[in-house]
């Protein structure tokens, strides 16, 4: 049976982008406070090829995505162990232009005993959970005459009620707009189309907004709120920046009405209300939480994340949802994610260091400080049962580690 939320598995899987329910939020065991010097125990360690695409963690399994000379791989591994379980591969020729990283970006989707992967060069595959089978794939480059990116595929897909939802940011053979496409979870099989946006790297979140379960983008042409079930869509609003080498990759953020989205190259951030009809700025500024790449966390009235261009050192900061005040900024903080425990936050630095903090407004308070592993990583890490799964993506020193923050 499908389930409307990817979130309907065990409750400690972590089974997808920023978590199960997509919002970077983890429920599950406390985490240990006290780190020792040494840092909190490194349980395994395996080598991992190229990517930029973070862990999942479901059935007791981690799935990594990544890629191995010439093929993209999808790899599932023991959780407890890190033993290799099985291995799917695939070929691909994708080359950065940029000379940055050509593995994949996207974070793996498990749903249904399934796991979906989306691939630099816009491969989507399903492959079998148990076995690692293909179950399906679809070569949504092609098919829809997409364009290069400026950095392949990166948008992670959505699962909703029996449909893999992507931005694709192509067109059909009959020249029909296919922005966002609609894929069947269990053949693969086009159930719509929908939009003429070009794709981001964001990726996009389920959400009920006025009674109405929607399918929430940030484009890279703007926000969009669209109906999972046909494709017709509830709102847009163009949210992008004049430079063509712009890119909107953080996710919208949904609380309760409104949702937060957030860019650099200059549209900024801002939070809009949608009342059922029409989407009304509560804010909005280029001064306040302007995100490169990091997707923000909320937690009682207060975002908490990072300003600024990551080459240029960000700050990480916290801000008031409902106004866009800046409660505290840490400058030159640098680039990294962030997730939330209960009231604290976990930050993974882009140079290795891994931090817990106070979820506070009043001041930036750093409880425990480690350094888990050698940089660069920017993948988004996984938290399952207090165990944090996490890969970095310098050559040769590339690694899948678990780390025990019990």
């Amino acid at each position: 049976m499908w389930l409307l939320h990817v979130s309907g598995g065990a409750a400690q899987d972590w089974p997808q982008f920023f978590g199960p329910d997509r919002n970077g939020a983890y429920t599950g065991p406390a985490l240990s406070e006290d780190w020792g010097d040494g840092g909190p125990p490194l349980l395994w360690s395996r080598e991992v090829g190229e990517g930029l695409s973070g862990p999942v963690v479901a059935d007791g399994r981690v799935v990594l995505h990544h890629r191995v000379e010439n093929e993209e791989v999808v790899q599932a591994f023991d959780a407890a162990s890190g033993d290799p379980v099985w291995r799917y591969a695939y070929p691909t020729n994708y080359r950065d232009d940029f000379g940055f990283d050509e593995g994949p970006r996207a974070i793996p989707v498990v749903a249904g005993g399934v796991v979906y992967t989306f691939g630099a060069q816009g491969q989507l595959h399903a492959v079998d959970l148990d076995t690692g089978e293909a179950v399906w794939s679809v070569d949504t480059m092609t098919r829809f005459r997409v364009p290069k990116n400026f950095f392949g595929a990166g948008g992670s897909p959505l699962v909703e009620d029996g449909r893999v939802i992507a931005n694709i940011g192509g067109r059909t053979a009959a020249g029909d707009a296919a922005g966002v496409v609609a894929f069947d979870a269990a053949t693969g099989d086009v159930l719509w189309t929908a939009i003429d946006d070009e794709a981001s790297y964001s990726s996009p979140v389920g959400a009920t907004l006025d009674g109405e379960r929607l399918a929430v983008f940030f484009t890279r042409t703007g926000l969009l709120g669209i109906d999972p079930a046909t494709g017709d869509a509830a709102f847009q609003l163009r949210w992008r920046s004049r430079s063509a080498s712009s890119v909107n990759a953080a996710s919208p953020i949904v609380v309760g009405h409104r949702i937060f989205i957030s860019a650099e190259y200059g549209p900024g951030a801002g939070v809009l209300e949608w009342d059922g009809e029409r989407l009304s700025p509560l804010w909005s500024s280029n001064d306040v939480l302007s995100t490169h790449y990091a997707t923000s966390i909320y937690r009682d009235g207060v975002l908490y994340g990072y300003h600024g261009r990551q080459e240029f050192g960000p700050s990480l900061r916290a801000v008031e949802f409902e106004t866009g005040a800046v409660a505290w900024s840490v400058d030159q903080f640098r680039a990294g994610s962030i997730m939330r425990a209960g009231d604290r936050l976990l930050i993974l630095r882009e140079r290795g260091e891994l931090v817990l903090a106070d979820a506070s407004p009043e001041a930036f308070r750093p409880i425990a400080r480690a350094q888990i592993l050698p940089a660069t990583v920017r993948a988004y890490p996984a938290l399952s049962d207090g165990i944090l799964y996490v890969r970095n993506s310098d050559r040769p020193d590339a690694v899948l580690a678990a780390v025990d923050l019990r």
